[in-house]
């Protein structure tokens, strides 16, 4: 797996005889705790020393107590606290010589050469000019006589490695920076408040004409990021913001008249709200900054708007970490003890990072240089320059953004009708997809049409155009607003297929789990029969469950992951005080083990049993075993996850009760069926912003699509690729015919074949306190991004 070393050596012993120190430092970010813990638990298991640096650099500097050895126990409970317990701090002294050689001393007496850094762009420079600088500071040692040649000798070479904890995640090559969703959830959040409020304001006035249509109403809301946009931009797009100002793109001159006349068309456009997000770096193409309170004068002055500013501040680093966050830094403190162990001299110190999906090692001054690349791009006013050299995501997000929001809409018609339809279980994230569809859609001049109740409402007729207007304010709203129903179309093909010529809809975007997926492709096998369903369609994955065949992810996966996580923080804190106690915890996802194994890593389990990986009774005895013997230590907790159809005689009952007895006299036992809570909540900000992208690339794929099947005045799609399930494989958007996927579908089970997370659970169980056997077969390359620049997709989540 990529997450693991690729000799044929065992990965329990690679450590022995090696030390390795971790230490954060800069600004303090969410997730760095799980970053810590991963980095002790997977070190401890390689068989290495582990050290923590307490306070950063200024702890590497001063020694003493502050460089002390971490335990297995010592890293317990630590992952839902946000900040980092290890503390973090910004030291002027290592950045002397006279600093940098007190803090190689205190390494070199420990027999220290591995340093896992965890911090931003600054501290892991300091960290790469520490290790060049590296054998000349122990000849400065030897020859003031605080080391000896044999010390020297045995740290000849210091190993670096990092990982980038920074909220602003504006560090180059990175998809996501330790930090980054959790920044977003806190930001979210607020905006879900102030548009609450100000929505219930206005229908307070629905009675009085006169002040409805006098009043309205505009929010400012800066966000820290001082020279990346990210934060602001994923904002504009998780909340359907009507503007964003950005440090990589500056507005063109004479943006007040251009804001004031956006203000002013999406009001009248019926829209009572306008919210504006700004990152705290926004400038203008003349270099001067762009404040919240210059934007509030204009838009009263000009507007007469009821205008409110905001600045969020340090409430953005704050709070618990995203599951995102925990997942984040825990898969890269696993890869950052692989990349020490395995580094040699010739070794250029390195990041750990994702790139959707995937794990890479990335050489750490190529990041640099062209995190530095950006601020000269932006210094000489290349913006267009910037936005490419943030990477893939960011741009991809800027696009997006700007098909949204800067909207000028159609003057003539395209005559094509494109219905819109939710299929399935209803999950959070369907309605983001429906209005950003909608809106393309509009955009592209067609006619939306939305389907009530899915397949069954198509074959019902209930069908109605949906507008511009209809699917205002449908980011943060969970559930599905369309109505949605598990029926599949093969009982109702007739119906269907005659609905779809009277309606003349001449494509379908098909937003569900797995029975949009089995629907697509009932309707494509019905295509021979009937002629009117030979149009493209488009499926895509929205399901808590994750088992849509064709994407690694899908909308409503990680809303729910979030729900169980934090579950789990408060079932697991309401045992606190008490004595020794062990959670089972029955989670969702049909015979898809996603939640389970992706939640045990994010909550920090013993273990996650789950159909994909069978289990039998000698495997629960070795579980109750191994946790009987954890709790003769110093910890308290336990934590077990079951997949609901994991097995059909292990049930939760079963497992309960098996733990309960086996555990007599050392701890007991409590169980919670989580049940339909995963369903529901608003979407977090990583689901709005997929479902936001997702359903744009789809109406826009579909729309070239109709240009290729337009023949002899009419629609017609036969073709495999003709109907596609948009999703995310390893680092892109991607589409793939439904027909293809079928081989790779277990339909019995409802789950694709292969799934790429099932190589995370070795690190679950490592993290557990497992010895098991690794496969080291696959391994993460280090890779280069000045020559082909970032590699990037959907941002880390995983995530963008």
């Amino acid at each position: 797996m990529s997450e693991m070393p690729s000799t044929g050596a065992d990965p329990t012993k690679m450590g022995v005889g090696r030390a390795i120190a971790v230490l954060t430092s800069g600004g303090d970010a969410q997730g760095m705790n799980a970053a810590v813990r991963a980095t002790v638990r997977v070190g401890l298991y390689t068989g290495a020393k582990v050290f923590f640096v307490h306070e950063g650099y200024q702890g590497l500097v001063d020694g003493g107590d502050n460089i002390r050895p971490a335990t297995w126990e010592s890293v317990s409970m630590m992952l839902q606290l946000g900040g980092t317990v290890i503390g973090s701090a910004r030291c002027k002294d290592f950045q002397t010589r006279e600093g940098r050689l007190k803090a190689a001393l205190n390494l070199v007496k420990r027999g220290i050469t591995n340093l896992c850094v965890i911090g931003g762009d600054g501290s892991l420079t300091g960290a790469n000019q520490f290790r060049t600088e590296w054998s000349g500071l122990l000849g400065e040692l030897i020859s003031k006589g605080k080391i000896t040649a044999e010390e020297a000798k045995c740290a000849s070479h210091l190993n670096i490695v990092g990982m980038v904890g920074s909220i602003d995640n504006d560090f180059c090559g990175t998809d996501m920076t330790i930090g980054t969703d959790s920044a977003l959830h806190r930001i979210v959040e607020v905006v879900d408040s102030i548009t609450t409020t100000a929505q219930r304001s206005f229908s307070t006035l629905i009675f009085n004409f006169v002040l409805i249509h006098s009043h309205q109403r505009a929010f400012i809301l800066e966000v820290m990021g001082r020279h990346c946009g990210y934060l602001a931009l994923v904002t504009a797009l998780s909340c359907g913001a009507d503007w964003v100002f950005i440090p990589e793109m500056p507005p063109d001159d004479g943006w007040e008249d251009h804001l004031c006349r956006r203000l002013m068309e999406t009001r009248n456009r019926g829209s009572r709200l306008n919210v504006i997000i700004v990152a705290e770096g926004a400038m203008g193409r003349d270099g001067k900054p762009i404040t919240c309170d210059q934007i509030k004068e204009l838009v009263t002055k000009r507007l007469g708007y009821d205008t409110r500013a905001t600045i969020l501040g340090h409430v953005q680093r704050g709070g618990t970490p995203s599951a995102f966050d925990r997942i984040l830094g825990s898969r890269m403190g696993v890869e950052a003890v692989m990349a020490l162990l395995e580094a040699t001299p010739d070794t250029p110190a390195c990041v750990v990072s994702l790139s959707g999906n995937q794990a890479v090692r990335l050489p750490l001054m190529e990041c640099v240089q062209v995190t530095k690349d950006v601020t000269i791009a932006m210094k000489e006013g290349k913006y267009d320059e910037a936005v490419k050299l943030r990477g893939k995501s960011f741009e991809n997000n800027w696009n997006t953004y700007k098909l949204l929001a800067h909207v000028h809409l159609p003057e003539t018609k395209s005559n094509i009708n494109v219905a819109v339809l939710n299929v399935g279980a209803p999950c959070a994230g369907m309605n983001a997809a429906v209005r950003a569809a909608v809106r393309i859609g509009i955009i592209q001049g067609h006619s939306m049409l939305a389907v009530h109740d899915g397949f069954e409402g198509l074959a019902q007729g209930k069908i109605e155009s949906i507008t511009w207007n209809s699917v205002g304010g449908w980011t943060g709203k969970g559930g599905s607003v369309l109505g949605t129903k598990r029926t599949l179309p093969a009982k109702h093909i007739e119906e269907i297929s005659l609905n779809i010529a009277k309606y003349n809809i001449h494509a379908l975007v098909i937003i569900g789990g797995f029975e949009a997926f089995s629907g697509g492709l009932e309707l494509v096998h019905a295509r021979q029969k009937y002629e009117e369903l030979c149009i493209p369609l488009v499926v895509i994955p929205a399901t808590v469950s994750n088992n849509v065949p064709g994407s690694d992810f899908s909308i409503g996966a990680d809303t729910a992951l979030n729900t169980i996580t934090s579950t789990c923080d408060r079932i697991k804190q309401s045992a606190a005080g008490t004595k020794r106690r062990v959670f089972i915890i029955e989670t969702m996802g049909g015979y898809c083990g996603y939640l389970a194994t992706m939640s045990g890593l994010a909550a920090g389990a013993d273990a996650a049993y789950i159909f994909e990986e069978k289990f039998n009774i000698r495997d629960l005895e070795v579980n109750v075993e191994h946790l009987v013997e954890k709790m003769k230590t110093t910890v308290k907790r336990g934590l077990i996850l079951r997949n609901e159809n994991s097995n059909a005689n292990y049930t939760t009952d079963f497992i309960f009760n098996l733990y309960s007895e086996e555990g007599k006299g050392i701890f007991d036992c409590r169980k919670n069926v989580l049940g339909h809570m995963q369903q529901g909540g608003t979407p977090t900000p990583f689901d709005r912003n997929f479902a936001t992208k997702m359903g744009a690339k789809s109406v826009l794929w579909l729309t070239e699509k109709l240009k290729e099947c337009y023949r002899h005045g009419r629609i017609f799609a036969n073709s495999q690729d003709s109907a596609c399930v948009l999703g995310m494989r390893k680092r892109g958007l991607m589409f793939q015919p439904l027909t293809e996927l079928k081989e790779q579908t277990d339909f019995e089970h409802r789950i694709p074949r292969t799934a790429w997370w099932l190589k995370l659970r070795p690190i679950l169980k490592i993290l557990a306190k497992y010895k098991i056997n690794l496969d080291t077969s696959e391994h993460t390359h280090m890779e280069h991004i000045i020559s082909k620049r970032t590699p990037v997709t959907l941002s880390g989540k995983m995530k963008e």
